[in-house]
């Protein structure tokens, strides 16, 4: 399949720190890819290689079959970590000024904007000026002006930093609707539950080499977490018997719950109808491998020292739960 963004070999260093080291990355027409890693991993380094607003010190970059994305700019939508808008303009105005910069006019853009606006809840802020939003309305708006053009492919560096759990449904449903006209999207974050309600595929980045480059699928097999999540139907019910049950290793309480983790070789199946036989559950089911583990595991193979690892679970975690309570 013929690639939407190559980059062969790519370094970039500036001073001392190396950024990104020897990255090799092939995304396909028509991708879903989440990129992801801590802060300081090298994400938005090589997005700005990808967009040639910086260049690279080594090796190739090829978007949509051009050297150089300042070759295909009408085709391409990108949302910067670094938000920017003219906020004396109006938002009706705005967006159709940037829509005109990538060579999109016709009587239907009004229209476009008009309902792109309103998809988002902000239907009735199309003759307000820019300054007159708030800074999540601002992003929406900016997330907009990347996709007015239907582009081919869509680059968004932490879209959603900041919003609010609805705001974020909302351009997340935005973002999959390009996907799914035949847009290719890479999707960058530090925050990775995110990544895993979007992407189909996910790259992973630590200290600017990629130490992933995996199907979203085939890495929740791959990385089999062993465990069973628990919640008992009686909320006061006694659940020390499941730790005596075979193929048992260990019952984690947890809220309402409990995570129960098998032994190697343990039948998951034979293991729930046990658990069923012993505690009527309300909810039983095996649990997904996260992201962040995942990363972790990964990031410990590399030979990260013991203070780096648990800087960066420390970092992992703190980003985590302020997404989860934005």
């Amino acid at each position: 399949m013929e690639a939407a963004i190559e980059l062969r070999n790519v370094s970039k260093t500036f001073g001392r720190t190396a950024a990104v080291k020897d990255l090799d990355l092939s995304i396909p027409r028509g991708g879903l890819y989440g990129f992801i890693g801590p802060n300081g991993a090298g994400k938005t380094t090589t997005i700005r290689l990808i967009m040639s607003i910086l260049f690279p010190d080594s090796g190739t970059v090829s978007v949509l079959g051009h050297s150089s994305a300042l070759e295909a700019k009408n085709r391409i939508g990108y949302l910067p970590e670094e938000r920017g808008v003219y906020r004396k303009m109006r938002v009706g105005a705005f967006l159709h000024y940037i829509a005109s910069l990538k060579g999109c006019e016709g009587p239907d853009l009004k229209r476009r904007i008009r309902e792109s606006l309103e998809r988002v809840d902000l239907g009735r802020t199309i003759r307000m000026r820019c300054e007159e939003l708030s800074k999540g309305m601002l992003q929406k708006v900016q997330c907009i002006a990347a996709i007015i053009h239907r582009p081919d492919l869509l680059i968004l560096d932490e879209p959603f930093s900041g919003l609010d759990p609805v705001s974020s449904r909302s351009l997340r449903e935005l973002v999959l609707d390009e996907h799914r006209r035949g847009a290719t999207i890479l999707f960058s974050t530090h925050v990775m539950p995110q990544a895993e309600e979007i992407c189909q595929h996910i790259v992973m980045i630590h200290q600017g080499k990629k130490v992933l480059d995996e199907k979203l699928l085939a890495l929740r097999s791959q990385y089999d977490p062993r465990a069973i999540e628990f919640d008992p139907v009686d909320a006061n019910a006694d659940l020390t018997p499941l730790a005596a049950l075979p193929g048992i290793e260990g019952v984690d309480a947890n809220g309402s719950g409990c995570r129960i983790k098998l032994a190697e070789g343990t039948d998951p199946a034979e293991a729930m109808h046990r658990i069923i036989d012993t505690v009527k559950p309300s909810r039983l089911e095996m649990s997904r491998p996260r992201l962040e583990d995942i990363f972790i595991r990964l990031v410990s193979k590399e030979g990260d020292s013991a203070e780096d690892k648990m800087k960066l679970e420390a970092n992992l975690g703190s980003m985590s739960a302020g997404e989860a309570g934005a």
